[in-house]
């Protein structure tokens, strides 16, 4: 789905369906408990990278670089995927299709990807021989369900979107109220390219929490000129501000789509389409390009992004996962 654009402002829609999100807010709380009565612990340390937002704040490149500092294997659900069913470990061939986009993208980074029932891949991972044992295991998302014991668990937000409007699902971005996620938490990460440290200070202070700075970098020096943007990301908007913000690079148009999206032959044909008419060239996210057909990649350009995490933030994990 398409972020509602009542996720970030209160207005009228928001307030509307406010009575809502106590009904959604009870119902969770209520699995939240019988989950927690039903915890299993791993035995090897894992450590969650989670967002209190519904839709994307970047969370998968902080858990990639996580994942690679640590050397340890990712297991997440595969959001996207078009079956729910178990997969396990994800192959170099398999298909976006079958394992999630995200899931997809950290694979190709060289990372070890594990799909599906997060409790089933983590025994699988259990039970490899020493050293292999001794290293952590990184879980993408899966804050809000407490079934697998956490050693660490790390928030994710973005310093643009902060907590939207500040109001839980429907009427708002929020899975959980802030303050009952924030408690659960054991630092929290801000992706912000402007934030200052002596912000990230103060947040620390308000939040009672360690707080680290992250910083994106998008870049491709073969992009220049003029260029129709398009995603299917929770938040576009966050995409098409880095590319404008590109030197040499001019946003003619921007297409967005939903979350997670599964691109149709008629998408591609409507894309060229629109390129064609502005002599620009497509650009999209990475999230997106792994999920295309070969033929298709070849002729579309995707912008890599990186996160540079402040060094106190390895520091605080090095010291945490002893």
């Amino acid at each position: 789905m398409k972020t509602p654009n009542w996720f970030l402002n209160k207005n009228i829609i928001a307030w509307v369906l406010w009575p809502l999100s106590i009904v959604y807010n009870l119902a969770s709380k209520t699995v939240y408990t019988i989950r927690l009565f039903r915890q299993k612990t791993s035995k090897r340390p894992v450590i969650c990278v989670g967002g209190l937002l519904a839709g994307g704040v970047g969370k998968t490149p902080i858990v990639r670089e996580v994942a690679k500092r640590l050397e340890a294997p990712v297991v997440t659900r595969g959001w996207g995927r078009a079956s729910a069913g178990n997969w396990g470990l994800v192959k170099p061939n398999d298909s976006p299709t079958d394992v999630g986009d995200e899931a997809k993208m950290l694979a190709t980074a060289g990372l070890e990807v594990y799909v599906g029932n997060r409790w089933e891949n983590i025994n699988t991972i259990n039970n490899y021989p020493v050293p292999y044992t001794l290293r952590p295991i990184v879980i993408d998302d899966g804050f809000q369900n407490p079934s697998i014991k956490k050693d660490i668990s790390i928030l994710v937000f973005d310093g643009k979107i902060g907590v939207g409007n500040g109001f839980v699902l429907p009427a708002g971005p929020l899975r959980e109220p802030l303050w009952f996620g924030i408690a659960r938490a054991d630092a929290v990460i801000i992706i912000d390219e402007t934030a200052a440290t002596n912000v990230v200070k103060s947040y620390s202070r308000m939040l009672k929490k360690p707080v680290f700075l992250a910083k994106k970098e998008i870049t491709n020096p073969d992009l220049f000129g003029k260029v129709v943007a398009f995603a299917g990301i929770g938040y576009p908007e966050k995409f098409f501000d880095s590319v404008a913000g590109l030197p040499k690079v001019r946003v003619i148009d921007t297409v967005s789509f939903p979350d997670h999206y599964v691109y149709q032959k008629q998408d591609f044909v409507n894309l060229f389409r629109l390129a064609r008419k502005y002599e620009a060239e497509l650009v999209c996210t990475e999230k997106d390009w792994v999920k295309f057909p070969e033929n298709i990649k070849k002729k579309i350009k995707y912008m890599p992004m990186t996160v540079n995490i402040q060094p106190e933030f390895w520091k605080w994990l090095e010291k945490g996962i002893k």
